[in-house]
């Protein structure tokens, strides 16, 4: 028998031989030294205890091990500063009154304690700024992208009942709501893709990205965020849900293989799709304008739109519209100038810019 003795445990090993077959076996026992050294009681009182079974399988006690806590764990708690306190102000009020609603929660960005990415907060002089333009397509690649923006837009105007509403003048809140619905559940796919691709890509070729993934993932939950504030005033039934996942899974496809192929036909793609996002939501403001939507220019914004554009607590639905239109023109400029440099150059725009 050959025993190794340590500080915490010893191992002992068992030969025993039967014939002509020679087994090992392995027990391991508890050993409690007698005495410690100083550095080691301040360690063993923060251990983490854990049971390994020995490898005999016998009735042995099962050993305790001591682990060191992790390093985040041995540092001093400190009070956030979201926290909510009680002042002689707010005290006796109840705590939906004082802590922060979910809505506003939702809309917070991530350098406020909440965890929305950086976005462009737009002052009044830029929102009734927004025009609409349009670059006109010089290449084969521009032209087809081009041309397949317009196809995909007037086939959807015409099933979705916008055009003959555009026509006579009859497109109600609950037309528009189910449209812009629909648009940004495609919206929001572009930059998500593009974003998943380059990562991909970066990590398969074993190079930098030149920081494009954040611009795209940016662009993608900027699009998930007018999905969200849209979903704050009317809820899809069934039928549109089902619409909305079909036409998902059929443009997701769709699109990452395009980007695989040509990432400049996507972002001129995208590019001349957001122009025309542009020309829709000038149209609804024009209808707030003239008084087709009179719901929404009674209605108050949503909490989520206003925490997340920093509006005034007072904002109307109006509001609403010229952000989404300020950050629809927005992508429009920043995908035709990712289409317009190669995929290797320096992405010109920083975080949340």
């Amino acid at each position: 028998m050959n025993t190794l003795k340590c500080s915490r445990i010893c191992i002992t090993k068992c030969f025993c031989s039967s014939g002509a077959i020679l087994t090992q076996h392995v027990k391991v026992v508890a050993q409690v030294p007698l005495s410690q050294p100083k550095w080691f009681n301040g360690f063993a009182d923060t251990t983490i205890k854990r049971y390994i079974n020995n490898s005999t399988g016998s009735d042995d006690p099962k050993l305790q091990i001591d682990h060191s806590p992790h390093f985040r764990e041995t540092r001093p708690k400190t009070k956030k500063t979201n926290e909510t306190t009680t002042t002689p102000e707010t005290e006796g009020l109840s705590t939906i009154e004082t802590a922060l609603s979910e809505d506003a929660a939702e809309g917070r960005g991530m350098f406020e304690g909440g965890y929305r990415l950086p976005h462009p907060i737009w002052n009044e002089e830029e929102l009734e700024s927004v025009k609409i333009t349009h670059q006109p397509p010089v290449t084969v690649v521009d032209k087809i992208a081009y041309y397949s923006v317009q196809t995909i837009r007037r086939g959807f105007d015409l099933f979705s009942g916008y055009t003959l509403g555009m026509y006579t003048g009859r497109l109600d809140e609950k037309q528009w709501l189910k449209r812009i619905i629909f648009l940004e559940t495609i919206a929001g796919v572009p930059g998500m893709v593009g974003a998943m691709v380059r990562h991909l890509v970066s990590l398969r070729k074993l190079k930098r990205d030149h920081g494009w993934i954040h611009t795209l993932l940016e662009e993608a939950e900027n699009e998930r965020m007018h999905l969200m504030t849209a979903l704050r005033v009317a809820n899809p039934g069934i039928i549109m849900k089902a619409c909305i996942m079909t036409a998902q899974g059929i443009f997701v496809s769709a699109f990452s293989l395009a980007y695989l192929i040509s990432p400049r036909f996507c972002h001129r793609f995208v590019g001349y799709l957001e122009e025309e996002a542009v020309k829709t939501y000038t149209h609804c403001l024009k209808a707030i304008d003239n008084g087709e939507l009179k719901m929404w220019k009674l209605m108050k914004a949503p909490e989520i739109a206003i925490e997340y554009w920093k509006l005034p607590p007072d904002a109307m639905m109006r509001e609403v519209i010229l952000v989404i239109r300020a950050d629809e023109a927005h992508h429009r400029t920043v995908n035709h100038t990712l289409s317009s440099i190669k995929p290797d150059d320096q992405n010109p725009y920083p975080p949340g810019q």
